[in-house]
């Protein structure tokens, strides 16, 4: 069964005739006989009555009609929005950023949202990385940003970035040298972390130095501003990117050191469910996240390297 055989069905159905509904249909009597018994013999049962006056349709028939209907109805407005849907973007759209994303990009995503796309409504929502992973697994946000997310069969998970990690500290806790500092240098050191679990993967890629230095951390925070505020008093040290403390940096109250032995690395991923499908809006805020992405790193303001 087809459309078309749809189409031909209907047209007997309601001329009650099939030289008539061949007249409507535009096709031959013979061709239309012919898909009228080969929907009866798919179905195994007659759909019309031959009379000598005309088609009467059976109660099969008259059950098939409605059905008939509502699919070839179904099919038109899917046509319609597949060759129209996409030409305006609006409706709504909620998305979930860990909080290097939103300091990156969350400025002219809004921006971009408000003076290109009028009728989308944004929702924008800044967590710790795992929190956002959280926020997605259970649909509160449709695309989420998020480092280094676990290995889940529900979830679609899209390599964007990859970031370098460093020890930062105060120049009196880790040294005023740039020369680079070893992990198991690093270990010995007052460690300030975040929060075990979802949250510490997003410090990074390779679990076995993050338990390392979960190990000998000597406090685990859930704040953002809290971890700075910790920093900047000298109170410890982390393992973080130049992003996430380049105002501090820039004021000279933190320094940076390159790890090495292994060197530190951690990936940012653009995610979504697997079970809900891709809209008009996703796809073109998946495209609009990666190009803002892309405009940071190039210019610099995002010391990354982009994904290939």
């Amino acid at each position: 069964m087809d459309s078309r055989q749809l189409r031909y069905f209907i047209a007997v159905y309601e001329q009650r005739n099939l030289s008539r509904a061949a007249d409507q249909a535009n096709v031959a009597q013979s061709a239309l006989s012919h898909h009228i018994g080969n929907l009866e013999a798919e179905f195994s049962t007659p759909l019309f009555e031959r009379k000598p006056r005309g088609m009467e349709p059976t109660a099969a028939g008259e059950r098939l009609y409605e059905h008939a209907r509502i699919i070839l109805r179904a099919m038109a407005a899917a046509e319609r929005e597949i060759k129209e849907g996409g030409s305006a973007i609006a409706g709504d759209i909620s998305i979930g950023m860990a909080n290097s994303g939103m300091k990156a990009i969350g400025v002219p995503l809004m921006r971009t949202v408000l003076t290109k796309y009028p009728n989308l409504k944004l929702s924008l929502t800044e967590s710790l990385s795992g929190a956002t992973l959280l926020h997605l697994m259970s649909s509160e946000v449709d695309l989420a940003l998020v480092y280094n997310p676990p290995s889940e069969k529900d979830l679609i998970a899209e390599p964007v970035l990859e970031e370098q990690m460093f020890c930062v500290g105060t120049a009196k806790l880790i040294g005023k040298t740039g020369a680079p500092i070893t992990l198991e240098e690093v270990a010995q050191l007052p460690l300030i972390l975040l929060r075990q679990g979802l949250s510490a993967r997003a410090l990074l890629d390779d679990p076995v130095p993050l338990k390392r230095l979960e190990a000998n951390a000597i406090m685990h925070l859930n704040s953002t501003s809290g971890m700075i505020g910790a920093l900047t008093a000298g109170l410890g040290c982390t393992i973080a990117t130049t992003h996430f403390v380049s105002e501090p940096l820039k004021a000279g109250k933190l320094v940076v050191r390159e790890v090495i032995e292994p060197k530190l690395i951690r990936t940012l991923y653009l995610c979504r469910l697997r079970n809900r499908p891709m809209t008009y809006v996703m796809e073109e805020m998946r495209r609009l996240i990666v190009a803002l992405i892309a405009e940071e790193v190039g210019r610099g303001a995002w010391d990354a390297t982009l994904h290939a």
